[in-house]
């Protein structure tokens, strides 16, 4: 079964902020006693933590929905109800997290216990101690929680290597992977053997290291979805080194050019930015009867090539007798030293053309603070995020409570909009599930 997980969707539910309660002091010998409702607790948040020990997102298969506890409530003697903990989620690095309502990246995280929080839990609401006053010293109001953050993620892996290895299926990819590293791919003499990408890491005798990844195959369409190539590119986008494996051991010796042209051209296509990174073609198979004569021939043709701003260098190996293979990892590490760190986040908003419409929208259309519709029974019913976040976190058991929010309602707007809808007296209004009668 493959268990290599990288692109999966979540659900985030924060908790509930802890309802504030409405209580007064009555104690022997204190003849003033007054409000003593204490606030609610804090709702707990949903956070993602980054465990280098993770190296998939197979984790979430089965378990894709989170919920954080609520916030106790407030208690008497003005004593604040408990917060809940934290959900804490781990997550391997590279995870970017996508916002699957409005399109946008929200957080990329690359290093060892670093965290994002992605849904926020509610406030805990206030006691009646919040709202004594000169006119009102005994008010019956509270406010209930807020409630949490629902939050619609996406979580993709792009996973974390400094150098990617590139090329058509079967140019000897994991068979280099498996001599210069102690991974262990999956290597057999037909196409697409490998499924999902593979990491390593290369140590060298100079006591210098660096981290290699073996991506699956790509074809021609590969940036349009065909074969493997979007699993492909998406993990090769933080990769700060690409070799280019090019197969010098065919009968037809223009397949080498065609085919390294072929993967520049899918690169291109995916993203231009990737042409910039530093290639070194490497030549495959030369222990192969027809390679020393390909390689001529290519290195020939490579010369009139311009599909790379900077004419690559070419290093023939043999990845089952070790030929040149040692020497061409000094000349990576070489490579790395001199190429800057790659700043993955910019890169990850760049790579996001689909959805900058969609984001541009959210952003330019902000939400009113309320909305007024009428259903098919002649019911007015009032929305709007804000109305709707004020109404939840009114209680509606106390009567000061009621005509707090009404005053609230009448502030925004609310009545006058109304009135200019056509509302009538005795109309009915309703709020989720809440109905009452409209009074001029």
């Amino acid at each position: 079964m493959n268990t290599f997980v990288d692109q999966i969707k979540i659900e985030a539910h924060a908790g509930k902020g802890g309802d504030g309660m409405v209580a007064f002091r009555r104690e022997k010998y204190v003849p003033n006693g007054g409000p003593a409702g204490g606030d609610g607790g804090h709702g707990g948040s949903i956070v993602l933590k980054v465990d280098e020990g993770l190296r998939t997102l197979m984790d979430f298969r089965y378990h894709r929905i989170f919920k954080a506890k609520n916030g106790g409530n407030g208690m008497n003697k003005q004593m604040t109800g408990p917060s809940a903990p934290d959900t804490v989620i781990a997550v391997p690095q590279g995870t970017t997290v996508r916002d699957l309502d409005t399109g946008q990246i929200i957080g990329d995280l690359v290093e060892n216990g670093q965290e994002l929080v992605i849904a926020q839990g509610g406030r805990g609401g206030r006691g009646n101690i919040h709202f004594a006053s000169a006119k009102n010293p005994a008010p019956e109001i509270a406010e209930n929680g807020e409630p949490g953050e629902d939050r619609y993620l996406e979580l993709e892996l792009k996973m974390l290597a400094d150098v990617g290895l590139i090329g058509f299926p079967s140019v000897g990819k994991s068979t280099l992977l498996s001599v210069v590293t102690g991974a262990k791919p999956k290597i057999a003499a037909y196409e697409f053997t490998t499924l999902v990408p593979n990491l390593g890491m290369v140590m060298l005798p100079d006591g210098r290291d660096f981290a290699m990844a073996d991506m699956p195959g790509l074809i021609e369409g590969a940036s349009k979805g065909i074969g493997l190539g979007l699993k492909f590119l998406r993990h090769i986008e933080r990769t700060r080194v690409l070799l280019h494996l090019v197969d010098m051991s065919s009968e037809d010796e223009n397949q080498a050019i065609e085919r390294y042209r072929q993967i520049n051209q899918e690169l291109a296509n995916y993203d231009p930015e990737l042409l910039k990174r530093p290639q070194i073609v490497v030549a495959t198979k030369m222990d192969l009867p027809n390679a020393e004569k390909n390689l001529a021939v290519f290195q020939k043709q490579l010369a009139t090539d311009k599909s790379l701003e900077k004419q690559p260098a070419i290093f023939p190996i043999s990845a089952v007798t070790h030929q040149g293979v040692q020497k061409l990892m000094q000349l990576t590490a070489d490579l790395l030293d001199q190429t800057p760190v790659f700043d993955s986040e910019s890169h990850d908003e760049q790579l996001t053309p689909e959805y900058e419409a969609a984001g541009k929208k959210f952003q330019d259309a902000q939400e009113p603070d309320f909305t007024i519709s009428k259903d098919d029974d002649g019911t007015w019913v009032l929305g709007g995020e804000k109305l709707l976040r004020m109404f939840d976190m009114t209680d509606l058991t106390h009567e000061q409570s009621q005509l707090r929010f009404a005053r609230q309602m009448r502030q925004m707007g609310v009545d006058d909009a109304l009135r200019e809808k056509g509302i009538q007296d005795g109309d009915m209004v309703r709020i989720r599930k809440f109905v009452f009668e409209f009074i001029q």
